[in-house]
């Protein structure tokens, strides 16, 4: 089944209550979500941070304000992990392995800092204002609010990620800041054209999920948005700041959704009845309505990844794929695809065998 798009919210089929009317809001343990299994973070122990750091998911949740015991105080400095074998993955940590095994290695073995991006940090702020809107009244939940908690949740995420202010430091008169604020502004409100939050009462906001696979890895994600019919039908939805892919190259989103729809089903056994991308970028809205057989497959792919994962881990072996990106790598000072050195690897090796996995292929399904 090919994903749809659609300028309006798709809505579900008449037989199927559409979560964005329910007329009542679904409580949070409508997705079955229970302090062990799914919880909300602000922290970079999130979905990836134990491999990676902050992902933007989790730096949103920083950003809207949510108390948690785990948030660190924002002046505390960070102090470097030591170097450890993966024990789970998230579709950012499964798609960097399918790109390049060497940039995984970089970001999850050797663990070396990225300079923050625009883009990114725009996505984080955006995610923030989506997440901290639902606060409201659901009328009050209009676009001049939304506008409005723009600056102070870029002041939040500053104070809970100091790093950010590398990024307008040659910036003395604030006139690319103010640019780039616009632009979060803009993609904000894109938003209203494409669903309508006072129709909206989500049963999570970013929702941290995580569930092991047998004789597999575990995987941990945080979705933006999860909507729950009164009939229990789920809805996954994720926020992207970006441009709607070509076809051709759609499938990496979409891979991430059902990423996290395998995660809900061997949570809960409950197959999600839709998964929806918004492409405040375009002003796009995609939708794919999975079955089983989908969630399967994703599992057999990921159970393969996760091998010739563990088969580089142990071996050492972590060969550079290049393609376009590596353009944007921050890493090209140590790829030997630009002259560089990787760093010594810090885990101990053994002898690889013949007969491995190929690196970053998923495997037939």
């Amino acid at each position: 089944m090919a994903a749809s798009a659609a300028a309006t919210e798709a809505p579900a089929p008449a037989a199927v209550p559409n979560p964005s009317t329910a007329p009542d809001a679904p409580s949070p343990s409508a997705t079955g979500a229970t302090p062990a299994t799914a919880t909300a973070t602000a922290t970079g122990e999130a979905a990836e941070g134990t491999e990676t750091g902050e992902t933007a998911g989790s730096a949103a949740t920083a950003a809207a304000g949510a108390p948690t015991e785990a948030t660190p105080a924002p002046t505390a400095p960070s102090v470097p992990r030591p170097a450890a074998a993966p024990t789970s993955l998230s579709p950012s940590r499964a798609g960097d392995f399918m790109q390049c095994p060497l940039l995984y290695r970089f970001r999850v073995i050797d663990r070396l800092p990225e300079k923050p991006s625009e883009a990114a940090t725009r996505g984080t702020l955006v995610h923030a204002v989506l997440e901290r809107l639902f606060d409201a009244p659901a009328g009050e939940r209009t676009a001049p609010r939304a506008r409005a908690l723009v600056p102070g949740q870029w002041d939040r995420l500053r104070e809970s990620r100091p790093e950010l202010a590398e990024l307008f430091a040659d910036d003395p008169d604030g006139q690319r800041l103010a640019r780039w604020l616009g632009e979060a502004e803009r993609l904000v409100e894109r938003w209203f054209t494409l669903e309508d939050p006072t129709r909206l009462e989500p049963a999570e906001r970013e929702l941290f999920v995580e569930a092991e696979l047998e004789s597999g890895p575990r995987l941990r994600g945080i979705i933006d948005r999860v909507d729950v019919a009164p009939t229990g039908e789920v809805r996954i939805v994720d926020y992207k700041t970006g441009k709607a892919p070509r076809p051709e190259y759609a499938e990496g989103a979409l891979f991430q959704m059902k990423f996290y729809a395998l995660v809900v089903w061997r949570l809960k056994g409950v197959v999600p009845r839709r998964l929806q991308l918004v492409y405040l970028g375009s002003g796009e809205v995609r939708t794919y309505d999975p079955v089983l057989a989908d969630l399967e497959r994703v599992e057999r792919r990921l159970r393969a990844l996760w091998d010739a994962i563990c088969e580089a881990t142990e071996s050492g072996e972590w060969r550079p794929r290049p393609t376009k990106l590596c353009g944007w790598c921050d890493h090209q000072a140590h790829c030997p695809e630009f002259g560089g050195t990787p760093p010594p690897y810090p885990l101990p090796v053994r002898a690889r065998e013949s007969g491995g996995v190929p690196q970053g292929r998923m495997g037939a399904d």
